[in-house]
């Protein structure tokens, strides 16, 4: 029953929260100057590793003798490597601790048989309101470039044109991302896990609950509910369309360790757009979206705070955009008074390499 009430919750879960788990916090952004083809449509040039690789070094906040070993993250990653993970391994042997960053966890009360019959609205959750084509919400200028990119990613599909915009374009982001040798996939939790279940350590989730008892109201006032997701729509073509080198070359660094190619490469993409998209939309601001990211935030960094005062050594996977920039983690951890060691290429590959 509990695998059908997630199954069952997944399509509005996506709906409400799939805008909000992409964002990253705000970081200066650099324009990559990128080959095009005759269309204006970017070639990709840079190929993506494949095969056993090292992975990146981990930053360690340190106090009093007390570390905690913090992995910045990364999506998306070569679909085709295979992630050694030795250093890793070895922090979670000696770890007490691993703190898990969830985000927004929407908690939704129904039953095995409301559930059922919840499931014809769920499948409608991404349909524009009112039968609308995309063609009818996006400005011609967009809906020509969307045509131009989609028949590059997607093809002939002729159901993602009742889709809402938002939707839409993080269909087309999902094959533009297979077609370049690039996953989605969390490549990090699973050997996260694997250490957990091996060594023991107390698991400390960090989450922003949304409870929700009664979905139904819910998704009918979803299914009328207009998006200001036009910019998300934008936003997301024109990433496509300019930054898949760039992606290409993050996920390469990252999978060899290569921190300062990492560093010199311009941030990831942030979903600003995407993300206020939910957030501001009236649903999302009613059942707290608003001001989700800074409460998530205040959470982590009190539970980081907590394991560095009772562990020696603790463990947390983060979003390298959430580590980064002037009021990330690791910045604000500092200005605290911790002391930040960056790791280094070369001893993150000695140490996976032992």
């Amino acid at each position: 029953m509990r695998g059908l009430r997630v199954s069952v919750w997944r399509g509005v879960a996506l709906a409400l929260s799939l805008a909000l788990s992409l964002a990253l916090p705000a970081q200066e952004t650099r324009p990559v100057a990128v080959p095009t083809d005759v269309d204006g449509v970017r070639v990709e040039e840079t190929v993506v590793v494949v095969g056993e690789q090292p992975g990146p070094g981990m930053w360690i906040v340190r106090k009093d003798g007390h570390d905690l070993y913090l992995l910045g993250t990364l999506t998306p990653l070569p679909n085709r490597m295979q992630w050694q993970a030795r250093q890793l391994q070895a922090v979670l042997a000696q770890a007490q601790e691993v703190i898990r960053l969830r985000g927004v966890a929407l908690d939704v009360k129904v039953g095995f048989f409301r559930g059922m019959l919840l499931l014809p609205k769920l499948l409608g959750a991404r349909k524009s309101p009112d039968g609308k084509q995309l063609r009818d919400l996006v400005t011609p200028e967009s809906y020509a470039r969307w045509l131009t990119i989609k028949a590059r990613y997607i093809g002939a599909d002729s159901g993602v044109e009742r889709w809402r915009p938002l939707f839409a374009a993080q269909e087309l982001y999902t094959e533009a991302m297979k077609k370049a040798g690039l996953s989605t996939r969390d490549l990090v939790w699973p050997v996260v896990e694997t250490g957990i279940k091996a060594h023991h350590p107390v698991v400390t989730v960090v989450s922003e609950p949304i409870v929700i008892t009664d979905p139904k109201p819910l998704l009918v006032e979803w299914s009328k509910t207009t998006l200001d997701d036009l910019a998300c729509f934008n936003d997301t073509l024109a990433h496509i369309e300019t930054d898949l080198g760039a992606m290409r070359a993050r996920a390469n660094a990252w999978a060899t360790g290569d921190m300062a190619a990492l560093r010199a490469l311009p941030p990831a993409y942030r979903w600003e757009a995407c993300s206020a998209a939910i957030s501001e939309a009236g649903i999302g601001k009613r059942l707290g979206f608003g001001e989700v990211q800074s409460r998530i935030d205040a959470k982590w960094l009190a539970a980081a705070e907590t394991a560095l005062g009772r562990n020696a050594v603790s463990f947390a996977p983060v979003p390298l955009g959430r580590l980064l920039g002037a009021n990330g983690y690791l910045a604000r951890l500092q200005a605290k008074g911790y002391t930040i060691i960056a790791p280094d290429a070369d001893e993150a590959a000695n140490a996976g390499a032992n």
